[in-house]
């Protein structure tokens, strides 16, 4: 299929990555489905920064996986409902809640992981090797170049 590039949006940059982000959206949720699991991206990316970093707080997990603080709190309380991870106040300052997996949560990553490997691969079906090594250079580069005007920007955890 070629794109009618008579349309302008058709190569805008925004237009584009809203696109492909839809094909990886619907590929998780695809293969997660098949595998007989209701999970999002931005829960599985809580997830692997969980097992990361254990008793990581709230706040810090929206800047370790770029979400919004805010929205966070119902993926959290989500995937607590699900028995994936536990909430526990902190032994300093009683308003923060630190985040562990489950036996449960551990288990799922590790179904998870080989199926979000295939994910990846099929995300950039039409590209070769060299070509997806490129792309995904310039898009880290691109996304770390904007990530201060991102409203979610990305926040590397530092466990203190």
């Amino acid at each position: 299929m070629s794109l009618d590039h008579d349309i302008a949006i058709y190569s805008m940059p925004g237009h584009l990555i809203r696109r492909l982000n839809q094909v990886s959206v619907s590929l998780f949720h695809d293969e997660c489905a098949k595998a007989g699991h209701d999970l999002t991206p931005v829960q599985y990316a809580a997830l692997k920064a969980v097992q990361k970093y254990p008793g990581i707080d709230q706040a810090s997990l929206a800047g370790a996986i770029a979400y919004d603080r805010t929205t966070l709190g119902g993926v959290v309380a989500r995937l607590e409902e699900k028995g994936l991870i536990i909430r526990a106040a902190s032994a300093q300052d009683r308003r923060v809640r630190r985040l562990s997996l489950t036996p449960a949560g551990e288990a799922l990553i590790g179904e998870l992981d080989p199926l979000v490997g295939r994910i990846q691969g099929a995300m950039l079906t039409g590209l070769d090797e060299a070509e997806r090594a490129v792309f995904l250079r310039l898009l880290s580069k691109a996304a770390e170049a904007g990530n201060d005007l991102s409203r979610a920007p990305l926040r590397p955890y530092e466990p203190k």
